[in-house]
């Protein structure tokens, strides 16, 4: 391909990773316990008991995968910050020596030349805020925005980029509706207060940042385009209630002021009735929208389903991963154009985009996962006609950079675009590592 297919010459290419899933070590130097490192030490809440007591050990070895970040190339690392190793009650004392290894780690990449984007939370909410209601008390708001503040005076001269949250959506979905994640509740009238207090705390956080702030703040969205399974009637109205419950939930408030009108609707008498001046909180102005992607939602009616009465349907010609996710590259087009359609002209990263797939052994230093570089490949061609339809498309982020902790799978679904023996810590390239390697070196030019 000719020079003119290759992406912009400041295009953020990364690697993204979060705190609980590859740091290990969670309560070392007077961190407090997060709520997965509690609902990981529940007997039966994940596959064959694991924990992120180890992960990746890259509280210790950041180092050395910071080298390795260089090796591929990359000039862009996405992580987050685990608000309990910084306030270990959730809020009130600051644990220093927890900001320290955020510190050094930022120091460390900024020594590199790659670029840090913090997300501040990914999930593993302190466990004292959660025994005092966690996203059910309206003062999480401003405990996230007194954490998010010391945050930003700490490192904010570091320039980083921000992000507040990391899907919302899967927060609520998993973590209060159907309970498969922490902190496992399974409370329909609890699900729609959890999403409207991460939506107040991100707006918080933001308007912290604007009185204090040098750099640019996001937020992360996992977004999935929802098509039809047929051409009934009843599929394309289930269609547009799979899209407002997961879609347009956590973006229509930040950008137009309100709910979509069919979440009432889904959720009958589980809706509540919030504070008008709420919207006014949330609606803070955010210098970008980072995307996760990593399927599409074939859609059809299903009246048993809780809340969107829609379910996913398989689709029998298509490739699927280890987690039962469809390889369908169109839908990063798809849902990138649609974000700049509906909500204008702004920044977007991809911020998550990666497969896990069953790896083979390592034998003599080399592992090769095509069906990872297929993905990738694929995926980053979707991403540059997104920007060929007019997206302003800013950044891509592998996800991920280590085989780590996927969360209620334990370790047995790898992401990782190098390899982690998990035993030894020996860390090992892919071939989809070396596949990346080349992308960043030719910004694409031989995709």
């Amino acid at each position: 391909m000719t020079h003119e297919n290759a992406f912009p010459a400041d295009f953020l290419w990364g690697a993204a990773t979060s705190a609980y899933q590859v740091e290990g070590s969670p309560l070392a130097d007077g961190a407090g316990p997060s709520i997965w490192h509690r609902f990981s030490h529940t007997p039966g809440l994940v596959a064959n008991n694991e924990n992120g007591d180890v992960a990746c050990d890259h509280y210790h070895r950041y180092e050395a995968d910071i080298a390795l970040m260089r090796e591929l190339g990359l000039n862009a690392y996405r992580f987050s910050v685990s608000w309990s190793r910084i306030f270990p009650e959730g809020k009130g004392r600051v644990n220093e020596k927890g900001l320290d290894f955020y510190r050094r780690l930022v120091d460390a990449l900024r020594a590199a030349n790659i670029q840090p984007l913090i997300t501040l939370f990914h999930w593993d909410l302190p466990a004292a805020l959660d025994d005092r209601g966690g996203w059910l008390n309206r003062n999480i708001a401003r405990w996230f925005a007194e954490y998010a503040t010391v945050m930003f005076r700490a490192l904010d001269d570091r320039q980083p980029v921000w992000a507040t949250l990391n899907e919302p959506w899967v927060v609520t979905d998993g973590g209060y509706l159907h309970g498969p994640l922490a902190p496992g509740h399974r409370n329909w009238f609890e699900t729609p207060i959890a999403a409207h207090n991460l939506l107040r705390a991100h707006g918080a956080a933001v308007a912290a940042y604007r009185s204090i702030g040098k750099n640019r703040i996001g937020i992360v969205v996992n977004l999935e385009p929802k098509y039809p399974a047929s051409d009934n009637a009843e599929d394309f109205a289930a269609v547009a209630r799979a899209d407002a419950y997961m879609n347009r939930q956590y973006l229509d408030p930040i950008f137009l002021g309100a709910y979509p009108p069919e979440l009432a609707e889904l959720y009958g008498e589980a809706w509540p009735q919030f504070p008008e001046g709420d919207f006014g909180d949330i609606r803070q102005r955010i210098d970008f929208v980072g995307v996760n992607y990593y399927t599409r939602g074939l859609t059809r009616n299903d009246q048993q389903k809780m809340i969107e009465r829609a379910d996913r349907v398989k689709n029998p010609r298509a490739a699927y991963t280890e987690t039962g996710w469809e390889v369908f590259p169109q839908g990063l087009t798809d849902i990138l154009t649609w974000v700049r359609k509906r909500y204008g002209e702004l920044p977007l990263y991809i911020t998550e985009n990666g497969a896990a797939f069953y790896d083979p052994p390592v034998a003599d230093g080399t592992l090769e996962d095509p069906l990872r570089v297929d993905y990738l490949r694929r995926h980053l061609h979707a991403a540059r006609e997104a920007m060929r339809r007019g997206v302003d498309l800013r950044g891509y982020f592998v996800w991920s950079l280590l085989d780590n902790f996927e969360w209620a799978l334990g370790y047995a679904k790898r992401f990782g675009i190098i390899h982690v023996d998990f035993e030894t810590q020996k860390r090992t390239m892919k071939s989809s590592a070396r596949f990346y390697k080349d992308v960043i070196r030719t910004r694409g030019a031989n995709l």
